[in-house]
């Protein structure tokens, strides 16, 4: 028990560096002989559904052992790490003990890549199918696809898992060339290519059979490493947009450089990746999905990188002021989505109620509109909020005083007597 212990805290500790872990989309229903769901642990994560909903993941690595020698990877092969190695059996009992006792709802495993891709796609694979038909696990697994293992590993994984992901490491060529050169571009591309294929077949098939098998029903996902190899945000969202585009992925997941080697091809320790980059960057992510933006829109050669002090819908409604204001009640409804501090759901209630009437600004602000943003941006049967002759500048100055005033009063020692 002991030995399995300490197996976990190394495994566990590797796999926090994976930021694709997150449980959306599959519906699979617990039968009357089935198991199940969170409570914090080691190699516990939490994890969001699509619909909000908060799910723990036992997040874990088969091992941490590796062939490859990833200069920005912790488990790389020159690393002098203490390494370890779970069994088949070992994973499986490990979730099902920790599911039964209500600590997880799913299974989130990864490994290091050891002897070859096939070998250690083909554990990955054993790990899911035993807990499906040996134990009836009904709840969620994720799994990483192992780039260079064979179709037919990929296939099965994809009967078995909710979810797979390639992790795409690095988004240039350059960097990866740089920084990982036993791997290539084309070769991670290959597994989420077939992959999104079998989707495709099998959703076809089922247009005319009536048995057909799941296929990885919450899709497939990637991550990329951002800030190891000098990329800008420009080329991160670029790519991202291509593979959404390209491959139908559900999620690209976008995890900041943590340094952990004094390798002169990377960043400096103590030179750790701001996480408001990695927020803007999920930010844009969101507008790229459900907005309707394109990559150019939000980034070019003259703004390579997303605005740390201000989120990117904000950044480029200041670049296109010209567009605007819109009137809320005439307007089309993916201007209106353009419109900072518009959510999505704010516009669903603007599109709905605007059929029974015109809307004012106290009807706005009960629909979940921000207001302090919105204002500079729209017009509506109150007529508007701001002067109309403020400059982008001037803008962007007084929404950073009212974050920042928001914040210092948060945030205060002073205390508050009424």
């Amino acid at each position: 028990m002991e030995r399995i212990q300490e197996k976990l805290a190394i495994l566990a500790d590797a796999a926090k560096y994976d930021a694709s872990c997150a449980s959306s989309g599959s519906n699979r229903k617990n039968e009357t002989k089935g198991l199940g769901n969170a409570h914090p642990g080691m190699g516990i994560c939490h994890s969001y559904t699509a619909d909000g909903r908060c799910v723990s993941l036992l997040k874990i690595l088969l091992t941490n052992v590796c062939i490859y020698d990833c200069a920005y990877c912790v488990s790389r092969r020159s690393n002098d790490i203490k390494r370890a190695a779970f069994t088949v059996q070992e994973v499986v009992d490990l979730t099902i003990n920790f599911y039964r006792r209500n600590y997880i709802e799913g299974l989130f495993l990864s490994s290091g890549i050891f002897k070859d891709p096939d070998y250690t796609m083909e554990r990955l694979v054993r790990v899911a199918k035993k807990l499906r038909t040996e134990h009836n696990f009904n709840g969620y697994i994720h799994l990483k696809a192992i780039p260079g293992a064979s179709d037919e590993l990929m296939r099965e994984a994809g009967l078995y898992a909710d979810r797979l992901s390639v992790n795409l490491e690095l988004p240039t060529e350059a960097g990866l060339k740089l920084l990982a050169p036993e791997k290539n571009r084309p070769a991670m591309i290959q597994p989420i290519r077939f992959l999104q294929n079998e989707i495709i077949r099998l959703e076809d098939e089922r247009k005319v059979l009536k048995k057909v098998p799941t296929f990885v029903p919450a899709g497939q996902s990637t991550q990329v490493i951002v800030g190891a190899a000098g990329e800008s945000d420009m080329e991160i969202m670029h790519l991202a947009s291509r593979f959404y585009r390209q491959f139908q992925l559900k999620r690209v997941y976008y995890s900041g450089y943590v340094p952990i080697s004094n390798d002169n091809r990377l960043p400096a320790l103590h030179s750790q990746v701001p996480l408001m980059r990695e927020n803007r960057l999920y930010q844009a992510d969101w507008l790229l999905r459900f907005y309707g933006f394109e990559p150019h829109e939000l980034l070019n050669e003259r703004h390579p990188n997303l605005d740390t002090d201000i989120d990117p819908k904000l950044s480029w409604a200041l670049r296109n002021l010209d567009s605007f204001p819109v009137d809320i009640n005439k307007a089309d409804k993916m201007l209106i989505a353009r419109v900072p501090g518009i959510g999505i759901e704010s516009l669903r209630k603007i599109c709905a109620a605007r059929m029974h009437g015109t809307l004012n600004w106290d009807q706005l602000k009960q629909m979940g509109v921000q207001i302090g943003k919105a204002r500079y941006f729209i017009t509506c049967k109150s007529g508007p909020l701001e002067r109309r002759d403020l400059t982008p500048e001037q803008i962007r100055r007084q929404l950073l005083a009212q974050s920042h005033s928001k914040w210092a009063k948060a945030h205060s020692p002073q205390l508050q007597l009424f």
